[in-house]
């Protein structure tokens, strides 16, 4: 929890509370960039945009508005924004072969083993597009309309993103497992 106080030192622009604020901050910050971007450095650039508007737009808050939930949208608009920005200069992306049945079950005993690292290693296997439809989807609860209109594409093509990234998580899964389910056969 931010102290109130803190909010008040900040707004008077003081730079020991503005360096507190964003200690506190920065594991929430970081969790939230590193869902959506490939690698750290990425990730922490977009902390320290999402820091900077929330400073800029710290006297725009509504009080009734919990600090967290305000600083963890700004930083996913934050993310959003840099999207919109970097578009045009993205590589189209190539669907993956779909899995059988057999790999699907395989694939579910291996993910029910997963921790929440490893999950987030896997996440990085899909592609940047998909991989933050599927995060806004799957981990932030937005609607594929509240997609489409944050990113500017259709609300089919935000399915067709959730679709691709569990599909693509899902082969991810299968190379991974059948080591792993190779082993537990044999003893």
């Amino acid at each position: 929890m931010i102290e109130e106080s803190l909010i008040a030192r900040c707004l008077k622009e003081e730079p020991k509370a503005q360096y507190e604020l964003y200690r506190a901050l920065y594991g929430q910050m970081m969790s939230v960039c590193s869902r959506y971007e490939r690698n750290r450095q990425d990730a922490l650039d977009r902390v320290n945009q999402g820091f900077l508007k929330i400073l800029t737009n710290l006297s725009k808050r509504r009080p009734e508005v919990p600090f967290e939930l305000w600083t963890r949208r700004i930083m996913i608009n934050t993310v959003i924004d840099n999207h919109r920005h970097e578009k045009p200069r993205k590589e189209a992306e190539q669907l993956d072969a779909p899995l059988d049945e057999g790999t699907l079950t395989e694939v579910n005993d291996y993910l029910k083993q997963m921790d929440a690292d490893a999950f987030g290693e896997l996440l990085l296997r899909v592609p940047e597009m998909s991989r933050k439809v599927f995060n806004l989807f799957a981990i932030d609860g937005f609607a594929h309309h509240e997609i489409a209109r944050m990113l500017g594409i259709s609300e089919g093509t935000s399915k067709w993103h959730v679709s691709h990234a569990r599909q693509v998580m899902q082969t991810a899964i299968a190379r991974l497992a059948a080591p792993a389910m190779a082993k537990t056969a044999i003893r």
